[in-house]
């Protein structure tokens, strides 16, 4: 958590101590004039300050929680920059105006007291809300970088508990700080932040569309290091630089590191000469203050408000204002319309809704379990569905809206599809809704596909009576060369999500469960084949193994062109056979001996990406981006796993270092994150 937790700890720090300071002083100046009974103002307008602060992040939160997604990366991108600008010239100012802070908020302070009470709330309100927007903007953005509060919001509360001391330590005298080495230290640290902050800006523009060139990458370190390390989780935490960043990012990062951090330097070195006396001054302040509480106060004339009128309404004011905004924008969210689902009455209750994120609770009011989409009235892309909705029950549905026309569609089961009436919203940015698959539409790709098993069959069958072959004339050096031909040629067919139905587990079963293990009268096939050839076994022993292994394939081939494939399950597919590979190959539980299980891991990717140019057409009209990510893993985990392929051989699992694991497994996870969405993007769906 402490890399999460950093870049906040030293925003919290670093503001509060200069909130701090500024309090302390004003605190420490009303005491030295013997105004002690005005301190209630001062505190009153840090307490708005930290109201507002508060409340900003509020509407920050809930502002982008409406947006559909590209609006949320625009969002947050546009507000990283203003971050980084923001967080650039808090840095700047604090190193210019150190020197003389605490005369400057003196002078303040006594017009401050010729004015009246309005006055010195307003100058400890703009004294410590500047620093309390900037540290809610800023801790925000980490949020939003760290994907999750817990981090953030724990590092930025130490950071301001410790800077709360610090000053505390001062105004009492008992610490002594050089603070304008403080500030400079401080600020080298949040110019390297704030860099990275940039670069992850720069890439949520990229990914939002406003930027282009987010697939031109300026390096992929992903295929050498395991994103999902210590020590690279610790770097993107901190410096929110990753194993892959973009040109614009890397450009973008340099340019600013490079300028800001030399005009900073070159500016501290310039004011080396001058005295740093904001230390002195606010200890000198704090330590007349002293003296000062023996002179009394006179406070100022009641009027006839009572007393916490103003201090209420200045703290008040700001939350009820985010509230009001806040309401506004989640619009019907909250309201959750109740849409009835049936064939008499699809749509019933629905009315034109608000633009962002909306729940809709969906009553099935029918006798028939139905599925319900919301549609495009006139392509049919959906926007959000539910499946299985029973009669008589409520469930929720939570869509982005944004402009264009919806309906509902409602397909009962055994029933008649039923489209509502359509409404027309306006106001509200793009949404991306994923165009409907209907089963004819992977008539095709299923076609090519059968296909081209169809011929693997062929070639494995040729494959398995040569090492078939060889058993029989007891020649099992040769048999192991062709045994493991056959077995990557079985796995490039991609045996996953019941392609061969019963005969994948005779053909490559595994002795999983069985009662003896390897030595089980069940346990058949290539794996109990390679158990024995590379145990010892005489090829009398292996003889039957490998001809019930033949035959088994034999009659694969005759069965297959005559199999009832669900074109569902092709989508499926892509993804099954690397999550099996994850769990079986990569974990060494399939290995009998040979150590060829990378291997294995290089066929199973040959028959994903065969499945993936099958699927092509499809996934481009939908996504056309999810291919390039998903080549690039895949190319990254083929790189890495062709390293293990030397001249003497393949080196087995357990033989590859360490580090090498760890990569090949962060990497394996990584492309299986980015196949995960396929089976989504082309599930079949009735509304089509």
């Amino acid at each position: 958590m402490w890399d999460e937790a950093f870049p906040s700890f030293l925003i919290g720090l670093r503001e509060g101590l200069e909130a701090g300071l500024i309090v302390s002083i004003l605190v420490a100046t009303l005491v030295r004039f013997g105004q002690k009974a005005r301190l209630p103002q001062v505190w009153t307008g840090v307490a708005a300050a930290i109201a507002l602060s508060l409340s900003f992040g509020a509407v920050l939160t809930f502002t982008a929680a409406n947006l559909s997604g590209h609006a949320q990366e625009a969002f947050g991108g546009v507000l990283s920059l203003i971050a980084v600008g923001f967080v650039t010239a808090m840095v700047f100012w604090m190193r210019r105006s150190a020197r003389t802070l605490s005369a400057e908020l003196k002078e303040k302070v006594q017009a401050s007291l010729a004015m009246g009470a309005g006055a010195l709330v307003l100058t400890s309100f703009l004294a410590v809300g500047r620093e309390g927007l900037e540290t809610s903007l800023f801790l925000w953005t980490n949020v939003r970088t760290a994907g999750e509060s817990t981090g953030p919001l724990l590092g930025a509360a130490v950071g301001l508990v410790l800077s709360a001391g610090l000053c505390w330590g001062l105004y009492r005298r008992a610490l002594k700080m050089n603070l304008t080495r403080f500030f400079t230290i401080t600020g080298v640290g949040l110019i390297v932040v704030a860099a990275g902050v940039l670069g992850y800006g720069l890439r949520d523009l990229q990914e939002s569309g406003l930027v282009g060139g987010g697939s031109s990458y300026a390096f992929d370190l992903s295929g050498h290091l395991d994103a999902s390390s210590w020590y690279a989780t610790l770097v993107q935490g901190t410096l929110n630089l990753t194993v892959t960043m973009t040109v614009l990012q890397v450009v973008g990062y340099l340019a600013y590191l490079c300028i800001v951090m030399t005009l900073f330097v070159e500016g501290v070195r310039g004011g080396k000469a001058a005295p740093a006396a904001s230390a002195a001054s606010a200890a000198s302040a704090a330590g007349k203050a002293e003296q000062g509480e023996q002179a009394g106060a006179t406070g100022p004339v009641r009027s006839g408000r009572p007393r916490w009128a103003v201090p209420t309404a200045l703290v008040a004011v700001p939350v009820v204002v985010a509230g009001a905004v806040i309401a506004v924008s989640d619009g019907k969210q909250g309201s959750s319309a109740t849409v009835s689902v049936s064939e008499q009455e699809c749509g019933k209750g629905f009315s034109t809704p608000l633009p962002g994120q909306q729940v809709f609770q969906m009553h099935n009011t029918g006798d028939k379990v139905s599925e319900v989409y919301l549609v495009n009235p006139a392509s049919g892309a959906v926007y959000g569905e539910i499946e299985g909705l029973a009669p008589g029950t409520t469930r929720a549905l939570t869509a982005t809206i944004g402009s264009g026309d919806y309906a509902w569609r409602c397909v009962p089961t055994g029933g008649k599809s039923v489209t509502s009436a359509a409404v027309h919203v306006t106001g509200g940015g793009e949404v991306k809704a994923v165009k409907p698959v209907a089963e004819e539409d992977l008539k095709g790709p299923l076609d090519t596909y059968k296909d081209y098993v169809d011929k693997g069959l062929a070639t494995l069958l040729t494959q398995t009576r040569k090492l078939q072959a060889d058993v029989h004339g007891g020649d099992l050096a040769t048999a192991k060369a062709d045994w493991l031909t056959a077995h990557l040629q079985y796995a490039s067919l991609g045996a996953a999500y019941g392609t061969f139905a019963d005969l994948d587990g005779k053909i490559d079963g595994r002795p999983d469960g069985l009662a003896d293990k390897a030595q089980d009268k069940d346990f058949t096939g290539f794996l109990r084949l390679e158990y024995g050839l590379w145990h010892g076994e005489s090829a009398a022993d292996l003889t039957p193994v490998a001809d019930q292994l033949a035959a088994d394939v034999a009659k694969l081939g005759q069965d297959f062109p005559g199999q009832d494939f669900d074109p569902g399950d092709l989508p499926l597919r892509a993804h099954e056979i690397l999550e099996n590979t994850l769990q079986f190959e990569l974990t060494g539980d399939t290995d009998q001996g040979s150590g060829t299980n990378l291997a294995t891991t290089q066929a199973n990717l040959a028959g994903t990406r065969e499945l993936l140019t099958v699927l092509q057409p499809l996934l481009d009209e939908r996504d056309p981006q999810l291919l390039t990510r998903v080549n690039a893993g895949m190319n990254r985990v083929g790189d890495l796993v062709a390293a293990a392929h030397k001249p003497e051989g393949w080196t087995a699992l357990e033989q590859l270092p360490a580090e090498t694991r760890r990569q090949l497994n962060g990497a394996t996870g990584q492309l299986l994150e980015d196949l995960a969405p396929i089976p989504a993007l082309l599930e079949i769906r009735k509304a089509a």
